[in-house]
């Protein structure tokens, strides 16, 4: 007979059995269970609801439960139902009666939430170590490329010169944000729902500040029927991934441009590149498209539990089940993609020969050239279309803008003197762009020196 099979007269369904059950997925829960059966259980001696050998029987006997799932000795068998049945069937027959009375002043409402908030503040843990890593190869990049230019890009079409480090800086920026997204995540998952019960919480003197104490919780939960239903800080994971995911696609889809021929910014090492079955000559960059495919999957991890709570009344009901396997898929993938995601950046070789005669072939310092005629006086929207007509010359002759004579200049207008090349060189067009922000090498470097100093601020 089940655990909670009292009240019924008949076994079941085994249909239903394998349609209930969820050991097959929570089984993972299996440290983060027990450490919460060792705190209630210490907590229930130090109010007098155990007694002293009960609590050191079941304490011994919960840590040989957790050392032989370590080692894998112990089976998860579908008939176990859940995790929590199945460390209480394992005490029991290990330890007799004290077994029995773990689960005094708790349900497995109030046990699985506390499991959950302890298996999401590890996975925010771990989501916030790659993501530092992945920070500090963007800036070991960004200062090494601090005075690569490049053309930056509007519309996919060159538009004004940046520099490789600038443009590196900018995922910093990004992957930055969804450090701090993950950390307010780790915060509100850092609530302790043990106490609640199964939504009412219990007439025995539980003392939950110490058990949530014993467990490492910042506070406890403030009211019973809300932490046994609460899964925001599931949700709050689930959406920082989506848009984590979301800025590791925008990179990937820049690496996939950046390695090909019509690009040829990039060279991807051998190590994170497939070939072809047909083709000989091919190098795909797959790693960084599955990358990019997979952000699909953690944004329908997210809209699957979204919609599983949507329509729930309070408190808990067994829709709610279906949060784990949602929650495990997107952790799963979100960290394996960030981690496989830096190691293919710190391999990659950047071209920048090739990124520098790219910014120079595409008319990226036009608007330097209107700059410079404004400050020789000319209105800006006469010294624009005089930028433009240039650029349309240039297309027709097949040069670059500092390659036409300072005679040629002049027939577009007179207010052309010998320090153009001076200012429209592209060296000269980033250095100019020194403004809080901007490619300028100085900045590059500035802003990698903050992004330092806000990382260490981060430990």
């Amino acid at each position: 007979m089940k655990l909670w099979g009292g009240r019924f007269r008949k076994e079941t369904n085994q249909m239903v059995d394998d349609f209930h059950s969820s050991i097959s997925f929570d089984k993972r829960l299996y440290p983060q269970d027990i450490r919460g059966s060792m705190a209630h259980a210490k907590m229930l001696r130090r109010q007098g609801i155990l007694a002293a050998a009960d609590e050191e029987a079941i304490q011994a006997g919960l840590q040989g439960i957790l050392e032989d799932m370590k080692a894998g000795k112990i089976d998860f068998p579908p008939e176990s139902e859940d995790i929590h049945m199945l460390v209480e069937q394992l005490l029991t027959e290990r330890i007799g009666d004290a077994g029995k009375r773990l689960h005094t002043g708790r349900s497995r409402n109030d046990q699985v939430a506390t499991d959950m908030h302890l298996y999401a503040k590890d996975t925010c843990d771990d989501t916030l170590a790659l993501l530092r890593e992945l920070e500090e190869t963007l800036l070991f990049l960004a200062e090494k490329h601090a005075s690569d230019v490049m053309p930056g890009y509007t519309h996919l079409q060159r538009a004004q010169p940046v520099t490789l480090g600038h443009h590196l800086m900018a995922y910093f920026e990004m992957f930055k944000r969804d450090m701090l997204r993950v950390r307010r995540c780790r915060e509100a998952a850092d609530v302790c729902p043990l106490g609640s019960g199964a939504l009412a919480g219990t007439t025995y003197p539980l003392d939950r500040e110490y058990a949530a104490a014993e467990l490492g919780f910042a506070a406890v939960s403030l009211n019973s029927l809300d932490g046994v239903s609460d899964r925001d800080f599931l949700l709050d994971y689930l959406a920082a991934a989506s848009i984590g995911m979301m800025h590791l696609s925008r990179f990937c889809e820049e690496m996939v441009l950046w390695s090909s021929l019509e690009f040829a910014f990039l060279t991807l090492d051998d190590g994170f590149a497939t070939g072809s079955s047909m083709m000989p000559q091919k190098k795909n960059p797959d790693v960084a498209e599955l990358i990019r495919g997979k952000t699909g999957r953690v944004y329908g991890d997210l809209t699957a539990l979204l919609t599983v709570m949507k329509g729930l009344p309070l408190a808990y009901n067994k829709d709610m089940q279906e949060d784990k396997e949602n929650y495990f898929d997107a952790r799963d993938t979100y960290l394996k993609c960030l981690h496989v995601f830096t190691e293919m950046l710190k391999t990659a070789s950047f071209r920048v020969g090739n990124m520098q005669r790219s910014a120079n072939a595409g008319f990226a310092n036009a608007t330097d050239l209107a700059d410079y005629l404004v400050k020789k006086g000319v209105p800006f929207r006469d010294a624009h279309a005089v930028s433009g007509r240039m650029v349309a010359h240039c297309l027709e002759k097949g040069c670059a803008l500092d390659d036409l004579t300072l005679d040629e200049m002049r027939s577009f207008c007179p207010a052309f003197e010998e320090d153009v090349y001076g200012t429209i060189s592209l060296a000269a067009c980033v250095a100019a762009r020194k403004l809080t922000g901007g490619p300028a090498p100085e900045r590059v470097l500035s802003a990698v020196q903050a992004g330092r100093a806000w990382l260490t601020q981060q430990e």
